[in-house]
């Protein structure tokens, strides 16, 4: 990337870090976000030679597009094939990989990130609207490994920004990638919160949360955490032996910690991108229906939309499809990025159904090759 493209970038990073300093409260007008999220593109394409070919064997230019909708998404698996950056190698600060194995050929996703404080200023605002609303400072108990131990783990790096940030004395964590989770230091620190009065905040995978469940069992522990303790959750419910549905999970939260399933708030994120979205349950109590009737929000600076994976045409509402996510804090890499999730629209948000399956996804496998083919030129 040249000093103007660098430049260009860096202007874009700090107006998107005032923008997210206003916190989550505050709409984005359609307009303005339009006009945000082409000028995003637009750097892009300029900065990134793979992804303006890819736009460009679309059948479109970059400067003829004139709303985000028109903007061709990337698929998250095409993040496992290509490093899309959008600017020099050099620059990037930290690359953050998905979860999995290399066994059987499996290649792992890769986000290279430009700007590490970008995504701070991304995911701290909406961390402590929708975990943290009552403005209290609450010890961070991690059940994902953390940096340190996993310097790859964009939940790491999440939940480490927010204990520093956010998290009160007492903040720790609870899971070494090598050992597994400390069950006896976890048990001994929640049985302390119980002891003096101090809620907590549990953060870890879905699947985190059913090992220590499974080990409470096996132990005989229960516990009575402090009124005001919740808990976040993230991932989905099928593990691989066994699946775990949500209203389960949450009722066994309730019955060994004493965290109410309206205390438990699920966050949706990837790796591929630098925001994420989180059930407003905690704001706007629990939804008519339980947890499984619950929906997800954005916050201001994304946009989600629900697409047919074999055209990828918008859906009517409520109708199922395949979600796509435009996340102007990707600013340094691909802002517009289509799951593999089904989801459908709800109520100014969306709920997430599962993944897509393979025989309905041609439009996506599609995508992923003109992808690969722009790599290749």
């Amino acid at each position: 990337m040249t000093g103007a493209g660098q430049g260009r970038f860096q202007r874009l990073s700090s107006e998107l870090k005032r923008l997210m300093s206003r916190g989550v409260d505050r709409p984005l007008a359609d307009d303005a976000f339009n006009e945000l999220a082409l000028r995003v593109f637009r750097h892009q394409c300029a900065a990134n030679s793979t992804y303006r070919r890819f736009v460009e064997a679309r059948g479109t230019a970059p400067d003829t597009i004139r709303h985000w909708t028109g903007i061709p998404p990337v698929p998250a698996t095409a993040f496992k094939h290509v490093r899309l950056v959008a600017g020099e190698q050099s620059a990037v600060e930290r690359v953050f990989r998905t979860s999995g194995t290399l066994s059987g050929g499996e290649r792992r996703g890769e986000h290279a990130v430009l700007d590490l404080d970008l995504y701070r200023s991304s995911l701290l605002p909406a961390f402590r609207a929708h975990l943290l609303p009552d403005g209290l400072r609450l010890p961070i108990l991690s059940l994902v490994p953390s940096p340190a131990d996993r310097p790859d783990s964009s939940l790491g790096f999440m939940v480490e920004a927010a204990m520093h940030a956010l998290g009160e004395e007492g903040s720790d964590w609870f899971v070494d990638s090598r050992s597994g989770l400390m069950e006896q230091r976890l048990y001994d620190a929640l049985r302390h919160a119980e002891a003096e009065g101090t809620p907590v905040l549990i953060a870890s995978t879905s699947f985190g949360l059913v090992h220590w469940l499974d080990a409470m069992d096996r132990h005989g522990w229960r516990v009575r955490l402090p009124e005001g303790s919740r808990a976040m959750e993230t991932g989905g419910f099928k593990g691989r032996s066994r699946s775990v549905t949500k209203d389960a999970l949450y009722e066994g939260l309730h019955q060994r910690l004493g965290v109410p399933p309206r205390r438990t708030v699920n966050e949706y994120g990837m790796t591929e991108l630098l925001s994420q979205f989180y059930e407003p349950v905690l704001t706007e109590g629990e939804a008519e229906g339980g947890p499984t009737a619950r929906r997800l929000v954005a916050p201001p600076w994304m946009r989600t939309r629900v697409l047919d994976p074999g055209s990828l045409d918008p859906v009517p509402l409520g109708v199922e499809g395949v979600l796509c996510h435009l996340d102007l804090a990707n600013a340094g890499s691909v802002a517009h990025v289509l799951t593999e999730d089904r989801g459908v629209a709800v109520g100014g948000g969306f709920r997430v159904l599962g993944r897509i399956r393979g025989a309905e996804s041609r439009g996506c496998s599609l995508a992923v090759d003109e992808i690969l083919a722009a790599r290749r030129g």
